[in-house]
């Protein structure tokens, strides 16, 4: 059964549908919809992190697509995805402890 973004803990929403609202909410878009391919919290901390990596690889119009012809800088676009993955490795960090 599928997740919806209201499933997540506080941290994991914080870190990342919350840090991506704050850049774009068509950026949240991309990660709210991924929960709905995810059955716990953990599937979706994983596939969030594959999503980062593989949009850091998007050229200017794959990035043009997400935002509707209203893009961000290629550089604040990754400069937000590395603040997310950050938040990411912070809670693996948590986790560990």
């Amino acid at each position: 059964m599928a997740i919806d973004t209201s499933d997540l803990s506080d941290a994991t929403f914080k870190a990342i549908m919350t840090e991506s609202e704050k850049f774009n909410e068509n950026l949240t878009l991309q990660f709210g919809l991924l929960s709905y391919e995810c059955e716990d919290e953990e599937e979706f901390i994983k596939k969030s992190e594959k999503l980062i990596r593989k949009m850091l690889k998007y050229n200017i119009d794959t990035i043009d697509d997400i935002f509707f012809g209203e893009p961000p800088t290629k550089s604040a676009f990754h400069q937000v995805l590395t603040k997310i993955q950050s938040n990411i490795n912070s809670l693996h960090l948590k986790k560990i402890r």
